[in-house]
């Protein structure tokens, strides 16, 4: 199979979603193309149809059960208006937990569509009611959360491609995103093209093929694909998020684990509760095996938790284990980009990025105007991927009639792990995806870092991105695991080079040799390029403003 160089196509009426009868050779032309399917891109989806405009949304599994919010519990930052104090008292907390990093604006700006959106949702979501009949709106059941949104967006007459990963974006002459392509796996993985108005990603994050629950499909893709575009990340630095686990088990709850108590393998307790808990747990861990009890958890949580957590008790279940009574082995899991705050860079309030007619949201752009330095797991993830899907959305409508570029050809500009650079080899794709996990996964390289191990790392990436530079996927029955392997491995990269970039310890990124935080690193840290990556402050090195379109 190849891929190909795509030509000028014929024109379709924006507005309409035109589908090819040939489901090996579908084309499809849509006002909006949303690449990802999880609570961002369902959101996104909802708000564009609702202007009118025609919409796609290609999902890599499918939609509603894909993605890390369908496997969760999903709460979020939910601040009534009155009284009036509160939501800048909220935003005050937030930004000092953020050292530096947040955007007070921004902050407030997801609060309050927050709170105005997410009560849309009832007919589809029956949010339950608190001992007053109050309806309470703060926390979801992730499944059914999920289902709710499909159900949604299906209605509004949103065309759905399940089981189609893009592989690549279509960039016009003009240096604008006109759409993508991608494979379509329940037709013998045939190619796929959209022709949109505008695109937008909503891929997710990533946690480097971790064991975090549900990030399976995160391989970072939407990174790459934008910064093959042109657009640049930021907070790439802050990926060293880790979650307890069970031992041998990928349930990753972290509510649950607020009312734990560790114990080393001599039965003494270890790593009391506070912000250095989880580095504390590590160098346990790095020690030898680590149990851990939740008998402190109280009795309403856990007649709760089968609401709360309906999954959390399942590998319990198998291994007759009562975690309230018994104590159990328990192992930390890396949750990268997932609950930590890098992604795409956002260079307008309509989530923007720098590269015209592409739009992100969710975990694929940058978190770090809500989260800061510090994680952006929880509250604050789920009501901003809820606002940026929105936003984006908008954002992408407005872009999409701004001007008729339908007579523009569409040039693919995906690049490692498709097209060769320079003579094309065979590689051991598992093995480059095991090189990513042997330098992102291991607590003594990524959580506890330094200057000598960032560096070693990153010298060993490199090679493993030189190798899957020269791999032809567009050759492969199958192009995606090599596409995913090369996502992988520059998500890798961008992380250590923005690691060595900020030559300090805050929030997720911990240097052992920079222990202090420094004032002069109260900038966002922005990294850039492929083959040789760039760092710089972002006020120093990349303008506010997106570019322009040349009339």
């Amino acid at each position: 199979m190849t891929v190909p160089q795509h030509g000028p196509s014929t024109p379709a009426p924006w507005g309409t979603t035109q589908v090819s009868s040939n489901p090996a050779d579908i084309v499809v032309k849509a006002d909006v193309l949303i690449v990802g399917g999880g609570m961002a891109g369902a959101w996104a989806a909802a708000t564009a149809a609702r202007t009118g405009a025609s919409v796609v949304l290609a999902d890599k599994g499918y939609c509603g059960t894909s993605g890390v919010t369908a496997t969760a519990g999903p709460g979020h930052w939910w601040v009534p208006p009155d009284p009036p104090e509160a939501r800048p008292e909220a935003i005050r907390a937030r930004a000092n937990a953020g050292l530096g990093l947040c955007d007070p604006d921004w902050m407030a700006r997801v609060i309050a569509l927050t709170w105005e959106a997410l009560p849309t949702l009832a007919g589809y979501y029956e949010f339950p009611r608190d001992a007053s009949n109050i309806v309470q709106y703060r926390g979801l059941r992730g499944p059914e959360y999920m289902r709710a949104l499909r159900r949604l967006i299906a209605d509004l007459g949103v065309s759905i491609l399940d089981q189609s990963p893009v592989l690549e974006l279509l960039q016009r002459p003009d240096g604008s995103i006109g759409g993508a392509c991608g494979v379509r796996r329940q037709h013998g993985n045939a190619l796929y093209r959209v022709e949109s108005g505008a695109t937008m990603l909503a891929t997710g994050g990533t946690s480097f093929m971790s064991h975090l629950l549900g990030s399976r499909t995160n391989t970072g893709d939407g990174y790459l694909m934008a910064a093959e575009a042109g657009a640049e990340l930021s907070g790439m630095e802050f990926t060293a998020a880790y979650t307890v686990a069970p031992q041998h088990s990928t349930m990753t709850r972290s509510m649950s684990y607020a009312f734990a108590t560790y114990y080393d393998t001599d039965g003494h307790e270890i790593a009391p509760a506070g912000p250095d808990q989880i580095r504390l747990l590590a160098r346990e861990l790095l020690r030898g095996p680590v149990f851990c009890s939740l008998h402190r958890m109280p009795q309403d949580i856990r007649d709760h938790l089968p609401t709360i957590s309906p999954n959390l008790m399942l590998p319990f279940a198998r291994w007759n284990i009562d975690p309230f009574n018994d104590r159990f082995e328990v192992t930390l899991h890396n949750d990268g980009t997932i609950r930590g705050t890098g992604g795409v860079r956002v260079v307008g309030d309509d989530c923007a990025t720098s590269v015209p007619g592409l739009f992100v949201a969710g975990d694929v752009a940058t978190r770090e105007l809500v989260a800061g330095a510090t994680s952006g797991g929880g509250a604050q993830n789920s009501a901003w991927a809820l606002s940026s899907g929105h936003w984006a959305a908008r954002g992408a409508v407005d872009f999409a009639r701004s001007r008729d570029r339908r007579s523009m050809p569409l040039t693919p500009v995906g690049q490692a792990g498709l097209r060769p650079l320079g003579t094309a080899r065979t590689s051991d794709v598992g093995a480059i995806v095991q090189a990513v996990k042997d330098e992102m996964h291991p607590l003594d390289r990524n959580l506890f870092r330094s200057g000598e191990k960032l560096r070693r790392s990153q010298q060993r990436l490199d090679s493993a991105w030189k190798e899957i530079r020269h791999f032809s996927g567009a050759a492969a029955a199958n192009p995606l695991p090599a596409r995913e392997a090369a996502a992988l491995v520059a998500s890798a990269r961008w992380s250590l080079a923005a690691a060595l970039a900020r030559d300090e310890s805050r929030g997720l990124h911990q240097r052992e040799d920079r222990p202090g935080t420094s004032a002069g690193f109260d900038r966002r840290i922005v990294v850039s390029g492929l083959d040789a990556i760039r760092t710089g402050f972002e006020d120093e090195v990349h303008p506010s403003t997106r570019m322009e379109l040349a009339e």
